[in-house]
């Protein structure tokens, strides 16, 4: 009777046990999806990282001179150096033409502008 008593706790120690080896808080699934976010964290992480040493870079350089600068204004504003001419080429079948800029382009063309009412 003592014998299949202990058989009987012994079991259900081991089934408990096991319950939380896998279904329960803390079990192997838990730690296996904490690994996987873990690593997806680490390889964001990374990224970012790089892309902090690419900001620390481009800071570095528009401190140190006004090449960075220049090359920024040229590409971001349109900035055109005192030495420099702008041409712009439109080719003859562009119909539309941004508003306010058809005098302006009729003008330069040393056409009468025509004015649409």
């Amino acid at each position: 009777m003592t014998q299949k008593l202990l058989i009987v706790v012994l079991v259900l120690l081991l089934v408990g046990l096991q319950y939380r080896l896998w279904i329960g808080p803390g079990s192997l699934p838990d730690a296996w999806r904490l690994k996987e976010e873990l690593a997806e964290h680490q390889a964001e992480i990374e990224v970012l990282h790089e892309r902090n040493a690419q900001l620390e870079a481009e800071v570095a350089d528009l401190k140190a001179g006004l090449e960075a600068i220049e090359e920024r204004a040229r590409s971001e504003l349109g900035m055109i150096g005192e030495s420099e001419s702008f041409y712009r080429v439109v080719s003859p079948d562009d119909e539309e033409i941004p508003d306010g800029n058809e005098k302006k382009i009729e003008q330069d063309q040393g056409l009468e502008p025509e004015y649409k009412q």
